[in-house]
């Protein structure tokens, strides 16, 4: 069974910082790229990072998260994490993780295996 569960979101203040994760389970994790998406009220699903398949050696970041987050994988873990620095309130949604069978990252409509979401929300 194909499992993808996030963790790490929560309520921090502008300026602070959070590690979000996601767990993967039921498929071979290493022929897998992941990506972030985040999905804030009232808008669409939008990219924020991408990450290669195997050792991760290709990410990708959208311009507004670039210099502040941080993807990395943990093949051993079955863990990809989203390290967000600097946050600030327009960084607030849920956060989903996601995968694809593929060596580089790809657009949203290729990623076949989503996770249920981790709330961010940056508030003072």
């Amino acid at each position: 069974q194909v499992q993808l569960v996030e963790s790490g979101g929560g309520l921090v203040q502008p300026g602070g910082s959070l590690r979000l994760s996601c767990a993967a389970s039921g498929f071979n994790f290493n022929d897998y790229s992941f990506a972030w998406f985040r999905q804030a009220p009232g808008k669409e699903r939008e990219g924020v990072s991408c990450i290669s398949s195997a050792d991760g050696s290709s990410t990708y970041y959208e311009d507004p998260v670039k210099g502040r987050f941080t993807i990395s994988r943990d093949n051993d873990k079955r863990t990809v994490y989203l390290q967000m620095n600097s946050l600030q309130p327009e960084d607030t949604g849920v956060y989903y993780c996601a995968a694809v069978r593929s060596v580089l990252c790809s657009t949203l409509p290729a990623y076949n295996f989503w996770g249920q979401g981790t709330q961010v929300t940056v508030s003072s």
